[in-house]
């Protein structure tokens, strides 16, 4: 096989490297809440089938589909739920282009928008031609982390949603994402409260936080607090397959003849009959046995927060979902990225992310006994041989360096709106240089794809500092069109 001129030795084919890997001792801390161990349907062939008799039409639900997605509606306790089968971003791209529209002829272009948000909502943005007036989150108090640790952002503060409500005209919406990757939560209720006010919908991508609400131990779920539109990932969190998702609606500032059409703009014309079947059973797990696994997964995550007390250097930064684990070395002398490398490479554990800063590790009602047991194991001997080393004379800076690159603690200087932006001409420079230039394209860090710089925006010294810092020391710089990432697109 060659491309671009070299020759490449081809590997297994995709199925037979999944097999291969499903083989495996590798145990996931990682998306999807299966953990492909809960949930079972039969060979994903025999049950693939299209629109045929009795099996409904996901755009013109008025059968088994419309039961499901009403079943999907009793769990969550929404006005209405509709099935996405292109994962959250089908429903966060849908749910921005209806507000936007639906303001359109009013004049009102821009979207409250969360700097915290991922790149598909940005994507949303950018199809709609909506601005965002960005709301910058919080920094986690230091008391529930490490002084070092502070990169971890923070949730949206209600203060500053009316704040902006107040000053700003022209807002169509606001945008939230809550619980975050990490697991930090907004006050919604509060938010929802405030926007509700001035008569403007809430949006949550709230796409890590399918499992909210489903436990007392767990914080309540944004439809239950009165959000207008909010987005699931259902596999993220619970036992559903890759792609599977839900988009709820509340209330009547949300126009739904409007939402249904950009629903089937964003999705396929021939959705996966698998997936909506995983989906289905999903609920129907959650629903008959859901509070019940949940205890038990937190059970043991009350254990494993017993053996994190009693370390000397690995800590566990909290934030409001108990189900998100993040580990970091207080003593300076593992980064994150390379705590991860130890617990993939000599325990087999494959976390979801990591940075600089610590390691992030998902739990769900798919765990099992053996991964819990085989994670603490790692936590505790990580441990110990980090207190048998000597004390360098110089601790890394990588935690104070990531902190400087978290979306949260910026304020770019937007001199371009970003559907002009991303369409305008654009030429190459050296990373290096491009500090004072207008930014031409994204430049995220996937997981979780938050955008670190966005199309028309400044590039500042100290954003550019922060992913020169990153680059060099192994993070991958998505986004850019030059893979090398040694040169990025300014606009010309």
């Amino acid at each position: 096989m060659k491309k671009d001129g070299i020759s490449r030795q081809q590997g297994p084919y995709l199925d037979e490297a999944l097999l291969i890997y499903s083989a495996s001792d590798i145990y996931p801390m990682h998306m999807p809440g299966h953990k492909r161990r809960t949930g079972s349907l039969p060979d994903p062939y025999s049950i693939d089938i299209t629109e045929t008799e009795g099996m409904d039409n996901l755009h013109h639900a008025d059968g088994i589909l419309m039961e499901a997605q009403e079943r999907a509606n009793d769990l969550y306790g929404a006005d209405e739920t509709f099935y996405l089968v292109g994962g959250s971003s089908a429903g966060i791209l849908a749910a921005l282009h209806t507000v936007a529209a639906m303001q359109a002829h009013a004049g009102k272009n821009k979207i409250l928008f969360a700097r915290n948000s991922h790149k598909s909502a940005y994507h949303g943005l950018y199809l709609s031609r909506t601005e965002p007036v960005y709301l910058y989150p919080q920094q986690l108090p230091e008391s529930r982390m490490d002084a070092e640790t502070g990169s971890v952002t923070g949730p949206v503060s209600p203060a500053t949603v009316a704040a902006a409500l107040d000053h700003e005209e022209g807002i169509a919406a606001v945008f939230v994402t809550s619980p975050t990757y990490d697991g930090v939560v907004s006050d919604i209720a509060s938010i929802t409260g405030i926007a509700h006010a001035h008569g403007i919908p809430v949006i949550v991508d709230e796409a890590h936080g399918a499992h909210f609400g489903m436990h007392p131990d767990l914080p309540p779920g944004s439809v239950s607090l009165g959000a207008d539109l909010v987005i699931h990932s259902l596999h993220k969190t619970l036992p559903s397959l890759t792609q599977t998702a839900l988009l709820h609606v509340n209330g009547e500032l949300v126009d739904r003849t409007l939402l249904r059409r950009f629903l089937q703009i964003y999705q396929t014309t021939s959705p996966s009959y698998v997936l909506m079947a995983s989906m289905d059973q999903c609920v129907r797990i959650m629903q008959s046995q859901g509070e019940a696994l949940l205890s038990v997964l937190l059970v043991r995550l009350n254990r494993l927060d017993e053996t994190v007390s009693r370390l000397h250097f690995i800590r566990r930064i909290r934030t409001g979902d108990p189900t998100k684990l993040l580990f970091t070395d207080s003593s300076g002398r593992l980064s994150g990225t390379e705590l991860c490398d130890i617990l993939r490479r000599n325990y087999h554990l494959e976390p979801e992310m990591d940075n600089l800063s610590y390691v992030l590790c998902l739990t769900s009602v798919g765990d099992d006994e053996e991964g819990m047991v085989r994670l603490m194991k790692a936590l505790e001997e990580t441990d110990r041989s980090l207190t048998e080393q000597v004390e360098r004379a110089e601790r890394t800076d990588g935690r104070k360096k990531a902190a400087a690159m978290q979306a949260g603690g910026q304020n770019p200087r937007i001199l371009l709106p970003l559907h002009i932006a991303w369409d305008s001409p654009a030429q190459p420079v050296p990373l290096e240089e491009s500090a004072g230039r207008i930014c031409g394209e994204f430049v995220y860090l996937y997981p979780p794809g938050v955008p670190l710089l966005v199309p028309g925006e400044e590039i500042s010294a100290s954003v550019l500092q922060g992913l020169l810092y990153c680059r060099d020391h192994g993070c991958v710089l998505q986004g850019m069109r030059d893979d090398s990432m040694k040169m990025l697109q300014v606009l010309s």
